[in-house]
């Protein structure tokens, strides 16, 4: 008898059915978050070894359980919350033995910071003195993050007694756990540490608890964000009569604080990881798209990021001089430089032989790991779009004001970068999509001979850098501008005539292109990136792939209950018979797609539809206690229903937390030109949140104020002196 749909290969007779493997999930933990350190648990605030549950350092966890018991029993949970993102606190009440009265006589508070520190206090608030003990059973497996999040979790290691705590070692690494006052008994075996208290009426019994990972002495993990190095961004006064907003924008930020990162030899390049608990260090990708949504706070994060970018990006040798579409590759260079691997800050190897031709090929492109792309689009690599997005973050960092000669620093990798861009257009006498862009995680060679295909996004994120690094190549005096812009325009008038769908609804773009007549008809949210053009010269936005028409029936079709479940925009179309509100690429919101669809919205004059949108993601964000994951269900929304939390989601997540930063601010329209002494707003008419005043924002590094009324009017009231001010 056949299996049934998703049971897996049938089992060879006698075999004995193997266990389901465990799913740690992280949807209702209280996770704090101060990179490189993290500590999850239940709301009850008990470490308990199950799924995430523990202290992790640097990708270890160094202790996995921490349960707490008084006079024998585990406090009943009152409250566990986040007080802030690297930070929690958690509640109990335990009542005394013997006492009549209903109201409980102790509490207990457990303070539980990210880097491993924890504070236990007991109060007695009854009229009795308590005498019990205090036991605290410690334990842990020195497991890896990537293992425990496959769901593979190894037995506790025996503990040694040290002075003040216990101590374990395994698999080449050592954790600590002391505690200040020393316990009055240590049970080595069990894992206990054991206090005998004795607490007056009013008064109060605490603890400090420590759990430290010994680093190995081999590899250099990146660090956080060190004493006195400042915060990359300014810290903005957010007043709306949307009280929504400003506590938006403040949890978002203070989560963007938890997952700061910087290289061990550069402690001041500051860049965010991508998220915790699943991917807690540099993906370029999602750290590009954080420094580039936070841009109206200061091009510190920006700079940080970039050069960390560069640092990891491909090299085979110097960048060509134009790196203009249509030019002969430059000939590998026999004893260059080698790109740094991938994750790795630097580095170099002799580029001779195969690896020589190899870093040829692979030469401007940023690493960047394989994404699902759904189940109805094939895989993308992060690596295009986070090649892609160097050149836009650099350009738009520039116009925000970004230093020259920090500009300048960068300008070969952006050489490089369009070089790689060139070398993934699909040429003429290919059975491709020829003209178009494909994925660059694949070297030249085996992409000439089996072209992928081109996908909508990628298109988008390539029209745009052709216009912004032509940009920057004219702007510093750099050959090869003319040929970009040609060649954009080029794609413009392919892209308009090749990736138009005529339907019904009066047509849409294709999700991609395999070939010339087989577009792939998925609806999927990556249309979204056609909204997205560039910030250009002069406060104006360079012209995107679809014409006015095409804008505005895609601008209406994102509106639908196809598309907008309430919550925000979902990855797939309802309609399509692969969607599931839970996948992650099939159906769920992903908040950084929805952000981006409303801001472009507004640009491009739908803000009805904007609006929609925008009101989406806020009531959303209540449910999330203004901390938005990086995605969750795209169950259709229905009164006092909150949505659902998707068990994969990173929380918090650079790219939402980036994102929820940029749905408030862009609806403010500032659009700075610092290189050329101008900066325009161009607010949405409609002033979705009501009156809205922006302080401490930044541009070229001076504050700089705005003021919406409500009937979408803006006024500058605090600006650099040196920019001209001009209105929408």
């Amino acid at each position: 008898m056949a299996g049934a749909p998703g049971a897996g290969p049938a089992r060879p007779a006698g075999q004995a059915p193997q266990p389901p493997r465990p799913q740690p999930s992280a949807a209702h933990d209280v996770l704090c978050v101060n990179a490189p350190g993290m500590a999850a648990s239940g709301p009850d605030g008990q470490l308990r070894g199950q799924g995430l549950h523990g202290f992790f350092r640097h990708g270890v966890r160094a202790l996995a359980r921490m349960e707490l018991r008084l006079g024998g029993v585990e406090p009943l949970p009152l409250q566990g919350t986040l007080t802030s993102a690297a930070a929690a606190r958690f509640v109990g009440s335990v009542r005394v033995p013997g006492d009549l009265d209903p109201d409980p006589a102790l509490t207990v508070e457990r303070l539980r910071h990210a880097d491993g520190a924890e504070t236990v206090t007991v109060r007695n608030t009854g009229a009795r003195p308590a005498r019990l003990p205090l036991e605290i059973a410690l334990g842990t497996d020195l497991g890896l993050l990537t293992d425990i999040a496959a769901g593979r979790r190894s037995a506790d290691l025996p503990g040694q007694v040290q002075s003040s705590g216990l101590r374990w070692v395994g698999q080449g690494r050592a954790a600590t756990v002391s505690a200040r006052p020393s316990p009055h008994a240590v049970l080595a075996g069990a894992g206990v540490l054991r206090w005998d208290l004795e607490i007056q009426p009013g008064a109060r019994w605490s603890v400090d608890l420590r759990a430290e990972l010994e680093t190995p002495s081999t590899g250099r993990p990146p660090t956080g964000r060190g004493p006195g190095v400042p915060l990359p961004w300014s810290e903005p006064e957010i007043r709306a009569d949307d009280p929504r907003a400003a506590r938006l924008v403040a949890r978002a930020l203070d989560s963007l604080g938890g997952l700061l990162l910087a290289d061990p030899d550069r402690p001041t390049d500051l860049y965010t990881a991508s998220g915790a608990p699943w991917r807690f260090g540099l993906t370029a990708a999602d750290a590009l798209w954080a420094a580039r949504m936070t841009l109206p706070l200061g091009t510190r994060l920006a700079a940080g990021t970039l050069r960390a970018v560069a640092r990891r990006q491909h090299q085979a040798g110097p960048p060509a001089a134009a790196a203009a579409p249509g030019d002969a590759p430059s000939a590998p260079e026999g004893s260059g430089p080698a790109g740094a691997a991938p994750g790795a800050p630097g580095g170099a190897n002799p580029s001779g032989g195969e690896a020589g031709t190899a870093a040829q090929a692979m030469d401007g492109v940023v690493p960047g790991p394989l994404r699902h792309g759904g189940p109805e689009l094939p895989a993308s690599c992060t690596a295009t779009e986070a090649t892609l997005l160097f050149v836009t973050v650099l350009a738009e960092a520039w116009r925000w004001g970004m230093p020259r000669a920090e500009v300048a620093e960068l300008l070969p990798a952006v050489e490089r970068a369009l070089g790689a861009l060139r070398a993934a257009v699909v040429a003429e006498g290919s059975d491709g999509p020829v003209g178009f862009v494909t994925d660059f995680g694949r070297p030249a060679e085996e992409r000439a001979a089996r072209p992928g295909s081109a996908r909508c996004e990628v298109q988008a994120q390539a029209h745009r850098a052709a216009l912004q690094g032509a940009d920057l190549l004219d702007a510093f005096d750099r050959p090869g501008a003319a040929q970009w812009r040609a060649w954009a325009a080029e794609l413009r008038e392919r892209f308009r005539e090749q990736f138009w769908i005529d339907d019904l609804s009066g047509g849409r773009p294709a999700a991609a292109l395999l070939a010339p007549d087989r577009p792939v008809p998925a609806v999927a949210s990556t249309l979204v990136h056609l909204f997205d053009p560039g910030l250009a010269a002069e406060g104006e936005l360079h012209e995107g792939l679809l014409d006015r028409e095409q804008t505005r029936l895609l601008a209406q079709r994102l509106v639908t209950p196809e598309f907008d479940c309430g919550w925000g925009l979902r990855t797939l179309s309802a309609k399509s018979p692969r969607f599931n509100p839970l996948g992650h690429r099939s159906g769920a919101v992903r908040v950084q797609e929805t952000a981006l669809a409303v801001g472009g919205l507004v640009d491009a004059g739908f803000e009805r539809e904007a609006e929609i949108l925008l009101e989406g993601l806020l009531e959303a964000s209540v449910h999330f206690e203004g901390r938005l994951p990086e995605m969750y269900a795209g169950e259709q929304k229905v009164a006092d229903c909150p949505p659902v939390p998707h068990p994969a989601a990173c929380r918090p997540a650079a790219v939402s937390a980036a994102a929820a930063v940029h749905l408030v601010l862009s609806l403010a329209g500032v659009r700075p030109d610092v290189p050329s002494g101008r900066v325009a707003t161009r607010p949405a008419s409609t002033a979705p949140l009501g009156a809205l005043e922006l302080t401490g924002l930044r541009v070229a590094g001076e504050p700089f104020s705005v003021r919406v009324s409500r009937i979408g009017v803006a006024v500058v009231e605090e600006a650099p002196s040196f920019l001209q001010l001009a209105a929408g």
